[in-house]
């Protein structure tokens, strides 16, 4: 049941929640949580398609650690890679999730 109030009227819905669907969306926003994982998106935002090396050399990080973070967005299904010789090449899957990062940026916290 989900409570409203809109223009001093208390109103009353029936909301079906589907526990599955909010499972996997706590768990890519668990994947999201992380500064270094927020300036991956936020790079992958500007440009489509890049590789590990290119974003830990952008980003100054080791590149264990890039790799480490690219695993967990593309396990929780946040980027796709895509093998071009010896190169792989990473992009944001939806391009939603920009919007979310945006969304939490204007937040005033």
């Amino acid at each position: 049941m989900l409570c409203l109030k809109i223009n001093n009227k208390n109103y009353m819905k029936k909301v079906k929640l589907d526990i599955e669907k909010l499972e996997m969306a706590a768990s890519k926003l668990r994947a999201i949580a992380h500064p270094m994982r927020i300036a991956i998106i936020d790079l992958l935002t500007v440009n489509s398609k890049l590789t590990v090396t290119q974003i830990y050399k952008r980003l100054n990080l080791e590149q264990a650690s890039a790799s480490h973070h690219l695993n967990i967005l593309k396990n929780k299904g946040l980027l796709d890679s895509k093998r071009d010789g010896k190169m792989i090449y990473y992009s944001l899957k939806q391009t939603h999730l920009s919007q979310v990062i945006e969304c939490i940026d204007r937040c005033n916290v």
